[in-house]
């Protein structure tokens, strides 16, 4: 009779520990090669849908600078948006977001005319490595995000692109604060010492999405789209995707995320709702000087006070070439069994065993605290572990696991220093900066619209 292999109640993975977010991606296949982004021609309809007559998709929806915007670009856009979040692209949310979705593609046109005025390239490298950060803060696999927008028909480049404009914009603004955006000693000093004056006091996780109202005659339609959105990241979409997507903050590419706060360094409206909200909360749409604010708040803390534990760990994953039964296991599974229990050393030979199992998974997954690993029994596990011993064989239906602490140490996570000081006077003074430079070039656009979005000829 065949020998079972035990199988967990709950398969432990390591997934949340994935690759260390400034770990580059390498560029994917069918990476453009151009240095600028340039107008997209029609994507492919997406599966189970229609693809819109050639004639739609050349129509003018607005001509921005002497340049054409096309339905195809909307299309693309307002594809890409329902492919990250999971809605429907014929869904009548998309119909409602089409003014939106117009408005921010008008505004990527203005900052990449902007950033070509300026001569300001970004490689394919760099949007290459932010594209990897994003699969990172969503728990996706290198290259994931890129065949999952494939496989639903939507064109990459459009993601690509806007990655590209987000970039260069962000190198703009610095360039246009110059010396300016530097901070001195003496305000670092300043902004160190405000901090050590109030510890113990509360601060928060917060993440935000930020949608500018350029013409008050438009602030109820923006207001509309804030409150779809709102509604669409309660119902589950993911604060990172509709930030990028959305937010015309420069948070935007890091999905939104602006660290832990103090409600007075807030704006005023934020600050007296986020004192009320639960942890894992999302705002309505809040607003507030130039547009509307969503924020989300992920955890809480006293200022001064974060004592984690940290650890760093190394993994090996021996892989089943075929989906486990625990109740009859092949040949392979139970020589894959057989070789991670002949793991006994510590971190060394854990990182030996996934290099000769040639595991895609890596070896050291950076450190990480270990009150968040999830599942809890991952957490349990790693927690009874001591420094220098490998784990007994975890099996999962896909593979076998070992892990082994190299090293355990408590630190002070809030300990405010100079270097988050400067880092935060500074993303201030960029945040300030890029809201005034956006709404300068709208002023100054001449924009002349052809179609009026369907969403606003229906209201």
């Amino acid at each position: 009779m065949r020998r079972s292999l035990p199988l967990p109640r709950r398969p432990i993975r390591l997934a949340p520990l994935a690759l260390p977010l400034a770990m580059a991606l390498a560029l994917p296949a069918g990476f453009p090669v151009a240095a600028q982004a340039q107008p997209r021609p029609p994507a492919r309809a997406g599966h189970g849908q229609a693809a819109p007559a050639p004639q739609d998709m050349n129509r003018i929806v607005a001509v921005v600078n002497g340049e054409v915007v096309t339905q195809s670009e909307v299309a693309s856009r307002a594809r890409l948006f329902a492919m990250t979040t999971g809605l429907g692209a014929s869904s009548d949310l998309i119909t409602r977001l089409e003014p939106q979705i117009v408005r921010l593609v008008i505004d990527d046109r203005l900052r990449l005319q902007e950033m070509r005025r300026r001569r300001i390239v970004v490689s394919d490298e760099e949007v290459a490595a932010a594209l990897s950060d994003i699969e990172s803060r969503n728990n996706l696999p290198k290259g994931g995000l890129v065949a999952q927008l494939r496989a639903g028909g939507v064109d990459t480049r459009v993601l690509f692109d806007q990655i590209r404009v987000q970039i260069g914009w962000s190198r703009l603004i610095r360039q246009a604060l110059g010396q300016q955006a530097e901070p001195t000693e003496a305000e670092i000093r300043e902004r160190v010492e405000a901090h050590e004056a109030r510890v113990g006091q509360p601060e928060y996780q917060v993440s935000e999405i930020f949608v500018p109202v350029d013409d008050p005659a438009r602030a109820d339609e923006v207001q509309r789209f804030v409150n779809d959105v709102v509604g669409r990241l309660r119902a589950g979409m993911p604060f990172p995707v509709a930030a990028t997507q959305f937010s015309q903050s420069q948070t935007a590419l890091q999905g939104g995320d602006l660290g832990w706060v103090r409600p007075e360094e807030l704006e005023p409206e934020i600050a007296r709702i986020i004192t009320q909200m639960p942890v894992g909360a999302i705002s309505n749409a809040v607003r507030v000087p130039g547009g509307y604010r969503i924020v989300a708040l992920r955890q809480k803390r006293e200022t001064g006070r974060d004592i984690a534990t940290l650890v760093t760990l190394r993994q090996a994953f021996l892989p089943f070439t075929s989906q486990l039964d625990p109740q009859n296991p092949t040949e392979q599974q139970r020589g894959q069994l057989e070789k991670a229990q002949r793991v006994t050393g510590g971190c060394d030979a854990v990182e030996a065993a996934n290099r000769a199992a040639g595991s895609v998974r890596p070896a050291d997954p950076g450190q990480v605290r270990q009150e968040t690993l999830e599942p809890p029994q991952l957490r349990q596990l790693v927690a009874s572990l001591s420094p220098g011993r490998a784990s007994q064989p975890i099996v999962t239906p896909d593979g076998i696991l070992v892990i082994a602490v190299c090293s355990r140490e408590s630190r002070n996570l809030a300990q405010y220093t100079p270097e988050m000081a400067k880092a935060q006077i500074l993303r201030e003074r960029v945040e300030l900066v890029s809201q005034q430079q956006q709404r300068n070039l709208r002023r100054q656009a001449q924009i002349d619209m052809r179609i009026r979005p369907s969403a606003a000829r229906d209201g």
